[in-house]
């Protein structure tokens, strides 16, 4: 799969698609069900398959207290895409140019001038352009005058409800680990580079992996029993999700103990943290001695958890 990042970089040879574009946070079940239409149509017609996506995503451009909790960081994303069998992923950043750009520039820079695209697939309730203006039928129009065609997406549902980022967020902000995985296709996970910390875990005889996360708000906030992937291992691990409030954290920290791991120094490997079950939220403590009492209470919770799932 090629990644093309910003318009100044599309070339002749990207010129000729069928595409569809989006935020595609976390490529879930009704992200797939759109792929599916713009792969379909895209081999029907002999032509390479394309994802428009924005980073940052646009309301995380405006910013303020309704940008949403992602799912997946820019390279997650990426390469779940590239898992789909799309051919091309342009992402566009969305900045203070694209934000003042008008529904007919977008046409005319993008689908236009940049992709030539012959069939573009598109929800209904799209709408681009600084004043919001263009939409699904701004689209058809545009699309019988230069020659391209339009295609609405198809809802997906599961359990008689439509399947969205949204509804996935939710419920791993209710901790229902079953149900997004239900509707992402997929257990959720963090991927992540794992970097050097305040060492605190280790001086409280319990070492911990920090990973990065990349992502703010994240949709999860606790301690949870998960598997840690990390070079060709896969081992159980207790994690806390959160800001640390005990020693004044800012930002949020994935901090995993990896169960009876005898190994050499994970800095810089490569972690995958799937999460399992919720074991209880983020608090505070009065000092690092009651901190510590709760992470080794945390510890045998967890493993009573394996034991019971027969995991361990």
């Amino acid at each position: 799969m090629e990644l093309i990042r910003g318009l100044h970089n599309l070339r002749d040879r990207h010129r000729g698609c069928v595409a569809t574009i989006g935020n595609f946070d976390g490529v879930h079940l009704g992200h797939r069900k759109v792929l599916a239409q713009v792969k379909a149509k895209a081999a029907a017609l002999g032509l390479p398959s394309v994802v428009i996506i924005f980073e940052p995503q646009p309301r995380e451009f405006f910013g303020g207290d309704s940008v949403p909790p992602r799912l997946t960081r820019f390279d997650e994303k990426v390469r779940l895409l590239a898992a789909e069998g799309v051919d091309r992923v342009v992402c566009l950043s969305f900045n203070a140019r694209l934000r003042q750009m008008s529904a007919e520039a977008f046409i005319n820079e993008l689908l236009l001038k940049g992709l030539a695209v012959e069939h573009f697939v598109v929800g209904d309730d799209f709408r681009f352009g600084c004043d919001r203006r263009g939409d699904y039928h701004m689209l058809c129009e545009a699309g019988e005058r230069h020659g391209f065609t339009v295609e609405g997406t198809h809802t997906f549902t599961l359990l008689g409800e439509r399947v969205s980022s949204t509804r996935v967020r939710t419920a791993l902000m209710r901790n229902d680990f079953e149900l997004a995985e239900q509707l992402l296709g997929w257990r959720y996970a963090v991927t992540g580079r794992v970097m050097h910390g305040q060492k605190l875990g280790r001086q409280l005889g319990v070492p911990t992996a920090n990973v990065r996360m990349h992502r703010y708000p994240c949709p999860l906030r606790g301690v949870f029993a998960a598997w840690a992937h990390f070079d060709g291992q896969c081992l159980p691990a207790v994690c806390n999700v959160g800001l640390r409030p005990t020693v004044h954290g800012r930002l949020p920290v994935l901090e995993a103990h990896l169960l009876d791991y005898t190994g050499a120094e994970l800095y810089g490997s490569l972690m995958r943290v799937e999460f399992l079950h919720f074991i209880r939220p983020e608090q505070a403590f009065d000092g690092l001695d009651a901190l510590k009492t709760q992470i080794e209470a945390d510890i045998e919770h967890v493993r009573a958890w394996f034991a019971q799932a027969g995991r361990d």
